[in-house]
């Protein structure tokens, strides 16, 4: 509100999984504390909780950060974009 007057918009985005180095070290420390194989906690993770049915990769939540960088969005302000595929947490 405070930066609107001045044609100023402030959106964010919140990424679920995505399959990057930092999620391959808590599925690899998730796996240690479950006694789970890399690669099988995230894998479950996806296939139970992604309505999906996949991990994001770094180019989904690209798509919506140019988005939100892009004229297309001009009139959209105070915003938090949620890009997880659609996770079920219950």
């Amino acid at each position: 509100m405070e930066v609107a007057q001045h044609k100023i918009t402030v959106n964010a985005y919140a990424p679920g999984i995505v399959g990057t180095a930092m999620w391959d070290l808590i599925d690899e420390e998730l796996g240690k504390i479950q006694g789970k194989p890399k690669g099988e906690s995230i894998k479950k993770y996806s296939e139970d909780l992604i309505l999906l049915g996949r991990t994001s990769v770094p180019e989904d939540v690209a798509k919506c950060v140019s988005y939100l960088g892009s004229p297309d969005s001009d009139y959209m302000t105070g915003q938090t974009l949620i890009i997880d595929g659609g996770i079920v947490m219950s």
